[in-house]
C-alpha cells in the first residue's frame, strides 16, 4: 500500500526570487517526513502536518441532523414493502429534496479532502514495521468512535461471498469461493459445522426457516426447523443473487435470466423466468411491491411482483451495478462507476436520480442498519480494501474499515452487531458502540 504523494521537489535557482525565510520554510511539511523516510536532524520544514484554519476546505462532520423523518431501516434489516408513504402528487415533491441527501460537506458528492494518511502500512500488516508509533500510516484496521471490533471467525481458506444471519438464530452462516458454507455458533464464536457444496458459493440469504444457497447452475434450499433439503434446478451458471418476495425466490443469474419459484409449504415450483438483461443479475432487492435487478449490463430493471414485467429500466450507471437496496421510500444502487445513486418517485411513479455521492473508488456492496441511537447507517465496501460508513442521508463518514483484501460480503446481526468477510476468508464480526473499545485497534 505504497502513498502516491505526486510531488516534485523543486529547487531555486542561483539569482532567482530571494530565498524564502526560516519562518516561510517551517510553514512547509517536510516532503520526506510524509513518505516516512526524513533522516535530517534537526529539519527546516515541519514534520507535522498544518493546523486547519478558516481557508481549509476538509468539511465538517456534522452527524446526521434528523431533518428526515429518521426512521431509516426498519427493524432487522426487513425490506419496507408496500407503497411509498407519499403516493399523492402534491407530496411527490417531498421525494427529491436536495437538502436532505449528501448535506454533509461534500459539495454536492465531491470527496472530502483529508491531510492525514489513512492508508494501513503494509509493513504493519506483515508485522515488520519498524517505525512503530512513529509510523505516518495506519497501524489498525478500522478509524472510529462509534463501532468496534469483536472478534474474527477463522476457517475459510479463499474469499468471503455470503453471510447469512436467519432471524431469531442463533447461528451464523457464510459461504466462500472454497466451495463451503460453515456455520458458527454465536455464544462461543466456534465453527459447529462445514457443508461442502463442491461449487463456489455465489450468494446466500436466509428468509424465516429457510436458507437458500446459490451454486453453479442451482440453489440450494435448507429449511432449519424441518432439516428439509432441496435442490431447486434451472439456473444457468453461477447464481449471483437471491431474493424472497411475493411468496416467490427470485435467483439472478450469469446469463442474464432472473428465475423465479413460488412457494409452497414445503417445496418451491418454477414459476416464471424474467428475461431482460443481457450480462450477469449481480443483485436483487424488494421494496414498495417492486423488484430491483442490477446487472453487470450497466443497467437497473424494475418489475412489477404482481405481473412479473419489466416497468422500467434505469440507465444513468456506467459501470457494473453491485448492489441495490430499499430504505424507506427511496432505491439507492452503487456501481463500479464510483457513485452512489438515490433514486425516489417522480409523479408518473418512474424513478428518477435525486442525488449522485461520489467515491474514489468503486463500490461492491450496500447494507444499511441503525446505530445506537436508531439512526441509519449506509455500509459500503469499496474495492480499495476499505469500507465506508455514512450517516443517512447527510452522507457523513463516521468510520472506515481496512482489509488485507477487498471486502465483498456484508450483514446485519441483533443489538448493533454487523459482519465483514473479505477476500483472504476472514469473516469479522463488528458492534455499534458508544465508544470504541481499546482493544480494537490491535485487532488482527
Amino acid at each position: 500500500m505504497e502513498m502516491d504523494h505526486g510531488h516534485k521537489r523543486v529547487f531555486s535557482r542561483l539569482g532567482s526570487a530571494p530565498s524564502q525565510s526560516v519562518e516561510s520554510q517551517n510553514q512547509k511539511v517536510c516532503f520526506h517526513w510524509r513518505a516516512g523516510r526524513c533522516n535530517r536532524n534537526p529539519c527546516l520544514f515541519r514534520h507535522e502536518e498544518l493546523p486547519h484554519n478558516s481557508n481549509n476546505i476538509m468539511p465538517s462532520m456534522k452527524r446526521f441532523d434528523d431533518r428526515s423523518n429518521g426512521n431509516g431501516f426498519n427493524q432487522n434489516n426487513k425490506y419496507i414493502r408496500g407503497k411509498p408513504s407519499n403516493p399523492n402528487p402534491a407530496s411527490n415533491v417531498n421525494l427529491h429534496p436536495p437538502s436532505k441527501w449528501g448535506r454533509g460537506g461534500h459539495n454536492g458528492g465531491g470527496f472530502p479532502r483529508v491531510t492525514q494518511i489513512d492508508k494501513v502500512c503494509k509493513y504493519w500488516m506483515m508485522g515488520k514495521c519498524n517505525y512503530g508509533d512513529a509510523c505516518k500510516f495506519q497501524h489498525q484496521w478500522f478509524t472510529s468512535d462509534s463501532f468496534s471490533f469483536l472478534t474474527q471467525l477463522t476457517g475459510h481458506t479463499k474469499a468471503i461471498t455470503s453471510i447469512a444471519f436467519p432471524l431469531g438464530s442463533a447461528k451464523l452462516y457464510s459461504g466462500s469461493k472454497d466451495e463451503s458454507v460453515r456455520v458458527w455458533d454465536c455464544e462461543t464464536g466456534q465453527c459447529t459445522g462445514v457443508i461442502n457444496l463442491g461449487s463456489e458459493i455465489g450468494c446466500m440469504i436466509s428468509e424465516g426457516p429457510w436458507i437458500f444457497v446459490g451454486i453453479q447452475n442451482a440453489v440450494k434450499a435448507w429449511n432449519t426447523q424441518t432439516t428439509t433439503d432441496l435442490t431447486l434446478n434451472g439456473p444457468v451458471g453461477l447464481v449471483y443473487s437471491l431474493v424472497v418476495g411475493n411468496g416467490m425466490l427470485f435467483a439472478g443469474t450469469h446469463d442474464g435470466n432472473i428465475l423465479a419459484w413460488k412457494a409452497g409449504t414445503n417445496d418451491f415450483e418454477p414459476a416464471a423466468a424474467l428475461q431482460g438483461h443481457s450480462l450477469a443479475v449481480i443483485s436483487l432487492v424488494v421494496g414498495a411491491n417492486r423488484l430491483y435487478s442490477g446487472s453487470m449490463d450497466h443497467t437497473i430493471k424494475v418489475w412489477d411482483l404482481e405481473t412479473l414485467s419489466c416497468i422500467q429500466t434505469l440507465t444513468e450507471h456506467t459501470s457494473v451495478v453491485m448492489s441495490v437496496l430499499c430504505w424507506e421510500q427511496f432505491l439507492l444502487s452503487c456501481s463500479l462507476d464510483k457513485t452512489i445513486k438515490v433514486w425516489a418517485a417522480t409523479d408518473s411513479g418512474n424513478l428518477e436520480v435525486t442525488y449522485t455521492h461520489k467515491e474514489e473508488n468503486g463500490l461492491l456492496a450496500l447494507c444499511g442498519m441503525h446505530d445506537t441511537e436508531a439512526k441509519p447507517v449506509l455500509i459500503c465496501p469499496c474495492n480499495d480494501n476499505t469500507v465506508r460508513l455514512y450517516d443517512l442521508p447527510s452522507f457523513n463518514e463516521r468510520g472506515k474499515i481496512y482489509s488485507k483484501e477487498e471486502i465483498r460480503s456484508t450483514q446485519i446481526g441483533p443489538g448493533g452487531l454487523f459482519f465483514t468477510g473479505d477476500g483472504t476468508g476472514e469473516l469479522k464480526v463488528w458492534k455499534c458502540t458508544d465508544k470504541a473499545t481499546s482493544s480494537s485497534a490491535t485487532a488482527s
